[in-house]
């Protein structure tokens, strides 16, 4: 794994793994269910991608939506590409939705609902919730593997 997935827990924080990227959680969460999706390989720019992993990720992509709409309910979902500190190519995946969600003992408003996700007010989690939340995950995952 390259040092931007590591970065963000893994494996600690992995919910899905697919052939060239895997589903990470946050552990910053500006609401509940943010993720990472993060490509495996060392490409730093998007453009660098191999096809396989472009068409790998409209799978991927159908996962996380599909899992999110069920974990949390999303109106919308946001996927940033914020490669400023950590190069490697990534999102961070955000579903948004007005009010605040609950799963696993964790409470989370959409304090930027509904303009840009409030990142710098996210909630950090500790190694069990982090663990509780990524077993959550895991459970609503579309063709887990």
């Amino acid at each position: 794994m390259n040092e931007t997935i590591l970065r963000f827990g893994y494996p600690a924080t992995l919910v899905a793994d697919y052939d060239h990227w895997v589903v990470l959680l946050r552990p910053a969460q500006p609401t509940l269910g943010s993720l990472i999706l993060a490509a495996k390989g060392e490409a730093t720019a998007f453009a660098d991608l191999s096809p396989a992993a472009f068409a790998e990720m409209g799978r991927v992509v159908a996962d996380i939506e599909a899992a999110l709409k069920g974990a949390v309910d999303y109106a919308r979902i946001n996927y940033l590409m914020l490669m400023m500190v950590d190069p490697h190519v990534h999102f961070h995946v955000i579903p948004r939705h007005e009010g605040t969600r609950e799963a696993e003992g964790v409470a989370i408003e959409d304090k930027g609902w509904p303009k840009v996700p409030a990142l710098g007010e996210a909630v950090a989690l500790d190694e069990a919730r982090t663990a509780a939340l990524v077993a959550w995950l895991r459970a609503l995952w579309p063709n887990a593997r």
